[in-house]
């Protein structure tokens, strides 16, 4: 087969009729592409992933790379597609067009295995708002709409555009056009080379056959596509133009598919009549079925039943592997393959102007992803509106519990209690919400993997996506606690109490982030979420009065660092300082400054504020002035609402 050398320099019309791009021959190749990973860091060992691939693929031409489980074949994808993990090491070349190329907006996109879809949006509401991430800003709304209507024709998503995607509470897409759908996202763009990860796992024959003919409808449009397939059927195998065969990270075979029965028969395994290609591959180089047939030989041998004769064979699965890695190293495949990289070396200094990256206004990203988050947020149930009902009975559970605590020589206690449950049960109940946000989460890490927008986009939207939400959950908790409970009344007061209450909210909603980036497990990150804010908590006063911590560790630093510390200090002084108690003895003047002996009385009757402590100064005991060990002697209550304010900051940064 030669390779295709000739080149067009007119531009050429997208389909859509809007993204203009230079008509060029695109070619992929790779030579001597080697994986390791750390196999025992402590000893030096290391596990070969992939083995000298050496292969190429072409415009026109969808390609699957086919192997059975742990063959390298989501590897070697990764390896093109310039995904792999940290702590692997490749050696060897990946070139588009002789250059070294990673996914961007314009050249190289890439699908999973697993669709990562909001299940709030419809078809066309998620491929409006990715096009408009992705699309380049010189376009009009009109030129958009003509793309996404194109690539919903393309794909055959007519009859579900207007369908929501589906999630726990909302039922939607079925599993084919899902799978559909996430390839419409990536080829919105009309890129270079469509990289897919099984596309067909999960799904049935007649979804997989028609996701298989779509990718070829957009091969034939100047497309490079590769995909890894477990074991495709008969019909899909047979819309495959190219295969690489992998079995332990060695190449089986690399060439067009329809010719790969007739390298196994020349190697000594022909495919038997009637029988799918794929099966027949798969079990000459699956060492699984080697298990399985001892295991059912043994069987058959203790049941006392007759062993069919042609049930042994002459060769185990490693036999025909070395076998037919041997073969195809010295064939006429493996030269035709080296001399094709060879050739497509020598014209690729041409057609480097081909390549175009698309750049998008980064104000324009951001709009679009709040306005998409916020919809989000919107209709799914459990990201803000269950906490904000959940907020509502905690905090209507404190007012009733505290209604109107006065001023009573015991009220300042009852009022430290009263701080105590608020703060703690409502910013523990802001972990409600992590599941939610790791489902964003997950749409989002998987975006900017493929480069379509930065880390500092997505975490701005989503604060002003959310700000709304965190006013809402902020004034019903704050207005039902002031109100019902009657603390310091004041518009100043009232409006320090929920100001406290978004920053803190604020800041769980950045915590949530960080320990979604951590750990991926929506049930293992709420125990997380809710061990992070205990622990906190435990250096905040709330518990045991800051003096009294012990000095390593919980004061020092602790107490210092912690958000919630400073929040409920802050908190004590707006409600306390100014008030005036109800006197022990009757006739006797209200206690703003109380004596030593009253200082006797209360701790005679466990009435000991948890964070107001008390200060000796001429004689007499201050009430509502602090020890000099507080953290916040010296700060105002102004100073500690600033504290937690940056607080956000730096957990925003930490993200």
């Amino acid at each position: 087969m030669k390779v295709e050398e000739s080149t067009e320099n007119e531009l050429e019309q997208s389909e859509s009729s809007t993204v203009m791009r230079e008509k060029k021959a695109i070619y992929l190749v790779w030579e001597d592409v080697t994986a390791v990973v750390a196999k025992n860091l402590g000893k030096g060992q290391t596990r070969k992933l992939l083995n000298r691939q050496s292969g190429y693929a072409l415009p026109d031409r969808i390609m699957a790379i086919m192997g059975p489980s742990g063959s390298g074949k989501s590897t070697l994808l990764d390896a093109l597609a310039g995904r792999l993990s940290s702590n692997v090491i490749m050696s060897g070349n990946v070139l588009l067009n002789g250059k070294q190329r990673k996914i961007g907006n314009g050249s190289i996109s890439y699908t999973t295995q697993e669709d990562f879809l909001f299940g709030t949006l419809t078809v066309k509401e998620t491929l409006t708002y990715s096009a408009h991430l992705r699309l380049p800003s010189t376009m009009t709304k009109d030129e958009i709409n003509s793309v996404i209507e194109n690539t919903i024709m393309k794909m055959g998503l007519q009859d579900c555009a207007d369908n929501k995607v589906g999630n726990w509470h909302l039922r939607g897409l079925s599993g084919g056009e899902k799978r559909r759908l996430s390839i419409s996202l990536e080829i919105l763009t009309q890129p270079y080379v469509l990289f897919l990860d099984e596309p067909t796992s999960g799904l049935d024959s007649a979804s997989a056959l028609f996701v298989i003919h779509a990718l070829k409808n957009i091969a034939l449009d100047g497309r490079i596509v590769v995909c890894s397939i477990h074991q495709p059927s008969s019909y899909i195998f047979d819309l495959f133009d190219d295969l690489c065969l992998l079995s332990s990270g060695e190449t089986i075979y690399f060439g067009e598919a329809k010719l790969a029965v007739k390298f196994f028969a020349e190697a000594g395994f022909p495919c038997p009549t009637r029988r799918n290609p794929s099966d027949h591959f798969l079990r000459c180089i699956n060492s699984d079925f080697d298990k399985m047939a001892s295991t059912l030989l043994r069987s058959l041998r203790d049941s006392a039943v007759s062993v069919p004769s042609n049930f042994e064979t002459s060769f185990t699965t490693e036999d025909i592997k070395a076998k037919l890695i041997e073969k195809y190293r010295s064939s006429e495949y493996s030269i035709n393959t080296r001399k094709k990289i060879r050739q497509i070396a020598l014209i690729n200094e041409e057609l480097m102007s081909g390549l175009i990256e698309i750049r998008i206004n980064w104000w324009k990203q951001l709009y679009t992803l709040t306005i998409r988050s916020f919809v989000n947020m919107i209709r799914d149930l459990g990201y803000f509106w269950v906490r904000t009902f959940f907020y509502i009975l905690i905090s209507l559970g404190a007012g009733i519990m505290y209604f109107d605590v006065g001023l009573s020589n015991s009220a300042f206690v009852t009022r430290a209690k009263c701080y105590t449950y608020v703060y703690d049960f409502l910013i523990c109940l802001s972990v409600g919400g992590l599941p939610s946000f790791l489902e964003e989460w997950k749409v989002s890490y998987h975006e900017l993997l493929n480069r379509h927008y930065g880390e500092a986009v997505f975490m701005l939207s989503n604060f002003f996506a959310s700000f709304i939400f965190l006013v809402i959950m902020s004034l019903s908790s704050g207005t039902i606690v002031f109100y019902m409970v009657k603390f310091h009344l004041g518009f100043s007061h009232y409006c320090y109490l929920c100001m406290n209450f978004f920053f803190c909210f604020a800041i769980m909603e950045s915590v949530a982030m960080i320990v979604a980036l951590l750990v991926p497990n929506f049930l293992m990150g709420i125990g997380v979420s809710a061990f992070a804010v205990m622990f906190l908590s435990m250096a905040s006063g709330l518990y045991r009065p800051l003096p009294d911590l012990p000095k390593f560790f919980w004061r020092y630093p602790m107490a210092y660092i912690s958000f919630t510390s400073w929040a409920v200090q802050g908190q004590f002084k707006n409600d306390m300082l100014g008030l005036e108690f109800e006197p022990f003895v009757q006739g006797e003047p209200k206690i703003q400054e109380i004596s030593a002996a009253a200082e006797k009385v209360l701790r005679e009757k466990n009435f000991e504020s948890p964070c107001l402590e008390t200060f000796v100064q001429e004689g007499k005991i201050w009430l509502l002035k602090e020890k000099p060990t507080s953290p916040s002697i010296i700060c105002s209550r102004g100073s500690c609402i600033s504290f937690v304010l940056a607080c956000i900051h730096v957990f925003k940064i930490l993200f």
